[in-house]
């Protein structure tokens, strides 16, 4: 667990030099993934604890014409793929958040993470899975779906925690 906390802590302290030299998160998931992925990214956009300025996210999940533009004419499995090759650049984040880790279109989209020149990381069930085989790292939660997705809450919590503890002071005031 304390590997767990110290890569949550260093993913906070990456995404805040990240997002402040100008990158974007990208975060995409399935079912109650995907409402964990809107809230990373509102917590971004918005704020977690602190009063500051807004820094780029998208949920790709939440991009409902773009979901089913892409899962008619090209498959389900490119639903988020596809967005990320069209956003992701290197110096972004794309976070992956599943249950499962074998979701196709999640496997997709952290292979066209890794070729964007982005990094991927992964929030998934317990390891080994196929996602956390693909991503840069894995953050492999313990527990069934259920708690998975309970975990999941915590550890975005966790990250946005990090994220605003390293933010620069100049980032931390909002004019």
């Amino acid at each position: 667990m304390e590997a767990q906390a110290s890569r949550v802590t260093r993913w906070g302290s990456l995404l805040a030099r990240r997002l402040t030299a100008g990158g974007r998160l990208l975060a995409a998931g399935n079912g109650g993934s995907a409402a964990e992925a809107q809230h990373l990214t509102a917590e971004l956009v918005g704020r977690f604890r602190d009063d500051r300025q807004p820094f780029s996210a998208i949920a790709l999940c939440a991009e409902s014409s773009s979901v089913t533009a892409i899962g008619n004419d090209y498959g389900y499995d490119q639903v988020f793929a596809r967005q990320v090759t069209a956003h992701a650049r290197p110096g972004d984040v794309v976070v992956l958040l599943s249950t499962s880790g074998k979701s196709p279109n999640l496997l997709e989209a952290a292979h066209a993470g890794r070729r964007a020149g982005a990094v991927v990381w992964a929030l998934t069930g317990p390891a080994p899975n196929p996602l956390a085989a693909v991503a840069d790292e894995v953050l492999a939660l313990p527990g069934v779906p259920a708690n998975v997705q309970e975990a999941q809450l915590v550890a975005v919590h966790a990250l946005c925690e990090a994220f605003e503890a390293a933010l620069p002071l100049s980032s931390r005031r909002v004019s």
